[in-house]
C-alpha cells in the first residue's frame, strides 16, 4: 500500500465508521453500568487513529494500517457497549469525531486519487480536446505547502480556531442543503478565479480556507455583486473602506469589482483586524461584516473573549449573528469535503486567454461556447468575472485580449472563428425587442441626483422610493449600472395613486 493510499483508507474510513458509531451508540435502550471505561477506551481509540497517521506520513504503510485497524475496531466495540450501559453520553462520540476531523485538518491534502476524476469539469465533445488533469493553480490537490497555506492562520491550526458550537454545525446544515447549489456554485466560480485571489491571502499568512468561507457568504464568488447598502464586488466593500486599500474609481471603473485588486484589500483588511482584535477570528469576522467601529466599542479590551458572550453577541444584528457561523462552516467544509458527503468538483482552472478574430461580445461569446468542458451553466459568469472592466452587451473589436480558462482556448478557435456558431449568437445579440421610449412613460415628476462616492444604482434606487434600477438605467442610457462620480441622475418619481409596493412589481 502506498502512502497516498495509506492516508486515503484514512481520510475516507474514518469519519464514515464514526458516523456509524455515533447511530449505534443513540439508538439502544438498554443500560447496565458505568461508562468510564469506554471513555478512556474511547480516548485510546483517538489516539491510536493519530499514531496511524504519524506512522502513514513516515512511510511505514503497513504499520499504519494494523494501528489503524486496531483503533477502528476499538471504537466499533466501544459503540456497542454504549449501547448497553448505563449513563454512557453519546455526545462524547460526537466529540471524538469532532476530534478525528481536527487531527486530519490538511493532512490529506494532496492525497487525492487520480481515479476520483468523475467530478471533473472537463471537456466531453468529440470536436475537440483539453487537459482532465489539475494544472498548477487549479485545485486544492496541487497546492504547495498545501497543509500551511490552506489551514494556518498566523501559525495557528485553523480547525482549532473553529468552535463546532451548535451555531456553526447549523449553518454547516444550511450549506449542505438549502445553500448547497450557492455553496457549489462559488467553489467553481472561486476555482477559475483562484490564480488571481489566492496569491494575497498567502502572501499576507491567511488561509485560503478562510478565502473561500468569506467569499462563499459575501457574494457566492459573483464578481459583479452590488447590495442594497452599497457594498460592491466580491469581498462586498463599503466605498469608503475600499478607499483605505486602494480600491476605487480607475478610468471610471470601480475596482471592487476587480477580483485580483479586492482580494488584495480584503487580505491586507483581514490582517488589520487579526492585529486589532489579538488573532481572534470570530471577532474579526464579526468586524468585517459589521464595522470595525463597532466591534471595538463592544470588546473593548477583552480581545480574548468569545464572540458569543451576551456582553457581545447580544448587541450585535441578527445578520452579524448568522454571518459568522456561516463564513466558519463554509471554511470547514472546504477543509473537510468528504466527511460530510460532499464533494467539490474538480476544476482546471489554469489561466488563458483568446485574441479575438472576430468581433463579439461577452454575451456572444458565451451562446458560442455552449456547455464546453462540461460547464452546464454555461460560461457567461465565469467570462464576466475574469473581464469585470468588459461590458456584457457591448461587443469587442477583433484584436481585443480576453482572458479565459486556458481550457477554453482550443474551443474558442473551433467554435467562435468560423462556423454556425457565431453567425448564430451574432444573429441573436443583433435582435431586438420593442421597447417603449422614454418620452412616453408617463412620470409623476422627475427628480435629479448627483452621484457621490459609494453610490450603486441599487443603493440610489433603494433610497428613492418609487425609483427602480431598470427604470434609471433606461431614463439615463445607462448600461450594466455603470455610473460616475459627480453624474447627475434624472430619477422616476411615482404615479399619481400607485403605492410603492404596485409600483416596484409593474
Amino acid at each position: 500500500m502506498s502512502y497516498f493510499n495509506a492516508v486515503r483508507c484514512l481520510r475516507l474510513t474514518v469519519p464514515v465508521l464514526v458516523l456509524g458509531l455515533l447511530a449505534a451508540c443513540v439508538t439502544g435502550t438498554r443500560k447496565s453500568q458505568a461508562p468510564v471505561s469506554l471513555y478512556d477506551q474511547l480516548d485510546q481509540a483517538s489516539e491510536g487513529y493519530l499514531t496511524a497517521l504519524q506512522q502513514a506520513r513516515r512511510g511505514d504503510t503497513g504499520t499504519s494500517e494494523k494501528t489503524l485497524k486496531r483503533s477502528l475496531d476499538q471504537l466499533r466495540d466501544v459503540a456497542v457497549h454504549c449501547d448497553e450501559t448505563q449513563g454512557c453520553d453519546p455526545q462524547r462520540f460526537f466529540s471524538v469525531f469532532d476530534h478525528l476531523l481536527r487531527l486530519k485538518d490538511g493532512s490529506f491534502i494532496g492525497s487525492e486519487s487520480p481515479d476520483d476524476g468523475d467530478n471533473e469539469i472537463s471537456e466531453q465533445g468529440g470536436d475537440e480536446s483539453t487537459d482532465s488533469s489539475l494544472a498548477d493553480g487549479g485545485g486544492v490537490a496541487n497546492l504547495s505547502e498545501a497543509q500551511r497555506s490552506v489551514t494556518l492562520l498566523h501559525d495557528q491550526k485553523l480547525s482549532d480556531l473553529i468552535a463546532m458550537n451548535g451555531a456553526v454545525k447549523a449553518a454547516l446544515e444550511m450549506w449542505l442543503t438549502q445553500w448547497r447549489p450557492r455553496l457549489m456554485s462559488a467553489y467553481i466560480n472561486y476555482m477559475y478565479m483562484r490564480y488571481e485571489m489566492w496569491p494575497y491571502y498567502k502572501k499576507n499568512d491567511l488561509p485560503e480556507a478562510l478565502l473561500f468561507g468569506i467569499l462563499a457568504k459575501e457574494s457566492y464568488g459573483k464578481v459583479h455583486v452590488v447590495s442594497r447598502s452599497g457594498a460592491a464586488g466580491p469581498f462586498q466593500f463599503m466605498y469608503a473602506t475600499g478607499l483605505r486599500f486602494g480600491l476605487g474609481s480607475v478610468n471610471g471603473f470601480d475596482t471592487r469589482f476587480d477580483p485580483s485588486a479586492s482580494a488584495r484589500a480584503s487580505a491586507r483588511y483581514l490582517n488589520e483586524q487579526l492585529k486589532i482584535f489579538n488573532d481572534n477570528l470570530e471577532l474579526t469576522l464579526a468586524a468585517y461584516n459589521a464595522g470595525e467601529g463597532r466591534m471595538r466599542r463592544l470588546v473593548g479590551h477583552a480581545t480574548a473573549g468569545s464572540f458569543y458572550a451576551p456582553r457581545i453577541y447580544d448587541y450585535l444584528s441578527q445578520e452579524t449573528r448568522a454571518y459568522v457561523p456561516a463564513v466558519l462552516a463554509a471554511a470547514w467544509l472546504f477543509l473537510h469535503p468528504d466527511s460530510y458527503n460532499l464533494r467539490f468538483p474538480k476544476i482546471n482552472g489554469a489561466p488563458g486567454y483568446i485574441k479575438l478574430k472576430r468581433p463579439a461580445s461577452i454575451s456572444e461569446l458565451t451562446m458560442c461556447l455552449g456547455e464546453a468542458a462540461g460547464m452546464r451553466d454555461g460560461w457567461f459568469l465565469t467570462l464576466r468575472n475574469l473581464n469585470p472592466r468588459l461590458k456584457v452587451q457591448k461587443r469587442q473589436p477583433i484584436g481585443t485580449v480576453l482572458r479565459v480558462p486556458k481550457l477554453l482556448e482550443k474551443t474558442y478557435a473551433l467554435r467562435c472563428v468560423d462556423g454556425p456558431w457565431p453567425i448564430l449568437a451574432s444573429d441573436l445579440h443583433n435582435a431586438v425587442a420593442p421597447v417603449l421610449p422614454v418620452r412616453h412613460v408617463r412620470y409623476a415628476r422627475i427628480r435629479h441626483y448627483t452621484v457621490r462616492p459609494g453610490d450603486t444604482l441599487g443603493g440610489i434606487a433603494y433610497r428613492h422610493s418609487c425609483a427602480s434600477v431598470s427604470g434609471i438605467e433606461r431614463l439615463n442610457g445607462i448600461h450594466d449600472h455603470l455610473i460616475r462620480v459627480a453624474q447627475v441622475l434624472k430619477l422616476p418619481g411615482c404615479h399619481r395613486g400607485l403605492s410603492l409596493s404596485s409600483h416596484r412589481h409593474q
